[in-house]
């Protein structure tokens, strides 16, 4: 099951769409030029057309599946105690004192550059269930890092 905020299943969708709509017709119509190139069994172009429409299918497959496992989360009902998805949480890294804040998100709406973590990452795997004044060791490829919770918030 792939729990995730309504915004991030609306994206899904909507990408799902584009990639069916769009990209899919875009696809066929690249291998029937190809085609028309002549002999199939020494065309290259063909060989890669075809090879792009399987990844095309390979994704889209992947996101129905996503899809279909999804699970919304109702942000209204979760709390702040401790940290779960879709917390956003608000850290002391205690080495450097530097300050950071994390929101915990699914796989599927990952983005580092907005601060958005997937709840498969070491960080996120040792935030979980933590309340705000404690402190998470955890073990990343560079060694451990001990990271203090200073407050824990519902993320959007």
């Amino acid at each position: 099951m792939a729990y995730m905020s309504q915004e991030g299943y609306d994206k899904l969708v909507a990408q799902l769409h584009e990639l069916e709509a769009v990209e899919r017709p875009k696809a066929s119509a690249a291998i029937a030029e190809a085609a028309d190139k002549g002999d199939l069994s020494e065309n290259s172009e063909y060989d890669a057309a075809k090879e792009a429409q399987a990844h095309l299918e390979a994704k889209i497959n992947n996101i129905k599946l996503t899809i279909a496992q999804a699970k919304i989360v109702d942000t209204s009902r979760l709390s702040t105690e401790e940290v779960q998805i879709m917390s956003k949480v608000e850290m002391t890294n205690l080495a450097t004192k530097k300050k950071m804040t994390y929101t915990i998100v699914s796989e599927s709406e990952a983005d580092l550059k907005k601060g958005k973590i997937s709840i498969h990452t070491p960080i996120a795997q040792g935030l979980l269930n933590k309340k705000v004044g404690d402190i998470a060791e955890i073990k990343i490829p560079r060694g451990t890092i001990r990271l203090q919770i200073d407050k824990i918030s519902i993320g959007e």
